[in-house]
């Protein structure tokens, strides 16, 4: 994949730096054995491991001298590889600024700062790649067979594109044959992990352009923004957006659960942020065993097919090396290298390598984990999953095709796998509580 995907981006002047002595030169041409001339994707993940390396046996001096190596590659204005190391790059600066503060002037902050953005401008990052209309077409398109029939539903959205999702889903309840239910959509900003991307308005004021979009198609719309009653404070400092207070939330009171509305869980991009153990137990399985308690019509998560939550910084770094060149490798296909939409497309998946490589405990909120290992865990919490139809692998398609010819589709075990030149990148699934279950 390395040698296709990421072709050769630089020489490599080792000995032009007078921050090398003869002993990290030596440890340096070991790393970089049968690379020197030709520094190409594997030998980048080669010097990646080795300064992972250096900072887990607190090797400061042979970690810095490393990242010197590092930037004499990268460039956030290069090749893909070039850009994809920049952002490797400053995560490892940051990680060794944190166990070792030292100056370091390296290419670039450490810090990522973002700014907000327009509900327009939003609507085009969703649109630039299909990393999320791929889930939301999938899904939406689950959530519509699931609901046929049902004069009301209720939809608990767990996401982070800020309920760019729905639109679509509202145009076509506007059009079923037996006409639109009522609609009611509940989200809560307390439970939206603080990550890219990031909007200029209020939940409530995307609540009031949803109901704007529904009252166009004569669909009754409620949008719902679920108040955070309990005593913990709006502090996003932690381990993100309180598990504690999430999990006391999810009550059919709290919650206001109707006893004559159909209920969707929807789960885009969200669960990976669950903290990985809480006070002992898996709050992945909590959270998921105390919705299957609600008794859902239909549970939806999507999320990227890669497993980002080892505990070893390498492994992490292998994992991510090889996962993240895909949206880097696809935004080169149609956007200049100074294009803007671009440069904050990536800096987005920067965000998520800092956080991936540079931080550990509960300052690490990137645990994301795979399709078949989301599958097993659905599984064990009491899920039956609901395969895809042919329509909506049929919309899928046709979402894919406004995209370029890399992007591709194929079932795995009734997932739905968004891939790029063969490569999984984005999961879709659909499921259902086992007790609920109707085999016909």
């Amino acid at each position: 994949m390395k040698a296709e995907i990421r072709g050769s981006t630089s020489s490599l002047p080792l000995q032009s730096s007078s921050h090398f002595n003869s002993s990290s030169q030596n440890s340096l041409a070991g790393a970089l054995h049968g690379c020197l001339g030709n520094l190409d994707g594997a030998c980048i993940e080669k010097l990646l491991l080795h300064c992972a390396s250096a900072l887990e046996q607190n090797d400061v001096t042979l970690a810095q001298q490393v990242m010197w190596v590092l930037n004499n590659v990268a460039s956030a204005s290069g090749d893909p590889n070039q850009r994809l190391t920049s952002w490797f790059l400053r995560a490892l600066v940051s990680r060794a600024s944190r166990v070792c503060p030292t100056t370091m002037d390296f290419n670039g902050s450490s810090t990522i700062k973002r700014r907000l953005m327009t509900v327009t401008e939003l609507a085009g990052y969703v649109d630039l790649i299909p990393w999320h209309r791929f889930g939301f077409c999938a899904t939406n398109s689950a959530i519509f067979k699931a609901i046929q029939g049902c004069p009301k539903v209720h939809i608990i959205d767990f996401s982070i594109t800020h309920c760019m999702q729905w639109p679509t889903l509202i145009d076509a309840l506007a059009k079923r044959p037996e006409g639109p239910p009522s609609l009611r959509i509940s989200v809560v900003a307390s439970w939206r992990p603080p990550v890219p991307p990031f909007l200029n308005v209020s939940s409530e004021e995307v609540g009031q352009r949803l109901a704007n979009f529904a009252k166009f198609g004569d669909v009754p719309f409620e949008f719902n923004v679920i108040e955070d009653l309990s005593n913990f404070s709006n502090d996003n400092t932690s381990s993100n957006f309180h598990y504690d207070m999430l999990l006391s939330m999810l009550n059919p009171s709290a919650l206001g659960l109707r006893d004559d509305e159909t209920l969707v869980i929807n789960c885009q991009n969200w669960l990976r942020y669950l903290p990985d153990d809480q006070k002992g137990n898996a709050s992945r399985d909590v959270f998921l065993c105390m919705i299957k308690r609600l008794n859902p019509r239909i549970v939806t998560v999507v999320d990227e097919d890669s497993d980002l939550g080892a505990l070893s910084l390498t492994s992490r770094i292998t994992t991510c090396f090889n996962f993240l060149w895909i949206p880097f490798d696809a935004l080169e296909t149609f956007l200049s290298k100074d294009s803007t939409q671009r440069a904050e497309f990536e800096a987005d998946i920067g965000h998520k390598i800092e956080n991936i490589i540079g931080f550990e405990g509960g300052q690490r909120i990137e645990r994301l984990e795979s399709g078949i290992q989301l599958s097993q865990r659905m599984s064990n919490s009491g899920y039956l999953s609901i395969p895809f139809s042919e329509e909506t692998v049929k919309e899928v398609k046709e979402v894919l095709d406004e995209h370029a010819s890399g992007w591709g589709m194929k079932n795995e075990e009734d997932m739905l796998v968004l891939t790029w030149k063969g490569h999984n990148s984005v999961y879709a699934t659909a499921w259902v509580p086992s007790c609920g279950f109707d085999e016909e």
